[in-house]
């Protein structure tokens, strides 16, 4: 049993952290909502619309940035996203406009016409982010999308999803920064051996255990520092 009895909801411009230690079943959980793992059991609404195990109108509601990088690094930044918006439907027209605006939300407008293979690793992670972004999703699920980046990247990366979530964005994000989550969650789920074991914000969280900080909180509930 990989996730078992896992329920939350993401509210519309709700940054929702999901935390766990190493196997508690965080990307198992991930890749049901996005539809890539078939479930066993149980639902995935978004937008009140059921995902299915097949394609489905709710999955396309989804932008999904995975742990990888899925990128083609002997193509540029544009050709990069003209093929994955020509996988989304993407008419020409809309496709153009939309790689400007996403170019300019993770700040690689100046490197739009170089080959991703003369990126640094933040770099790559932000035009995934950017993909990800391009059909212009409900819901954006992020999976420890800063791990290995470097600190321009990383606070690049941050900026950009706080902008995404003030402008109604829904994001689902999981890391193993405990300072990331304070910073950019209003709600948290803490998940271990499968289950949810505890959820709300920071604040709560710390009143529920007592702690003074979210990182003892994590400690307290798991029996585990974050980053093991």
């Amino acid at each position: 049993m990989a996730v078992d009895d896992v329920t939350f909801t993401i509210e519309a411009g709700e940054t929702y952290g999901l935390l766990g230690p190493n196997g508690a079943g965080k990307t198992t959980t991930i890749s049901m909502i996005a539809g890539v793992l078939r479930r066993d059991g149980g639902g995935v609404d978004v937008l009140g619309e059921p995902i299915g195990s097949g394609g489905s109108a709710a999955k396309a509601s989804i932008g999904l940035v995975p742990q990888e990088i899925a990128l083609f690094d002997d193509l540029d930044a544009v050709e990069n996203l003209r093929f994955f918006g020509r996988l989304q439907g993407m008419s020409k027209r809309d496709l153009a406009d939309r790689i400007d605006e996403v170019l300019e939300i993770v700040g690689l407008s100046q490197r739009r016409r170089d080959r991703v293979s003369t990126y640094s690793g933040g770099m790559k992670r932000r035009l995934n982010i950017a993909a990800a972004l391009l059909h212009r999703p409900a819901l954006l699920i992020l999976d420890e999308p800063t791990v290995g980046v470097d600190p321009q990247s990383r606070n690049q990366i941050l900026d950009s999803i706080e902008r995404l979530g003030r402008d109604g964005l829904s994001v689902l994000y999981t890391t193993h920064y405990m300072e990331e989550a304070e910073r950019l969650c209003t709600r948290i789920g803490i998940m271990d051996g499968g289950r949810m074991i505890a959820e709300g914000s920071p604040g709560e969280l710390e009143t529920l255990t007592g702690r003074a900080d979210l990182e003892s909180v994590f400690l307290s509930l798991t029996g585990s520092d974050l980053r093991d």
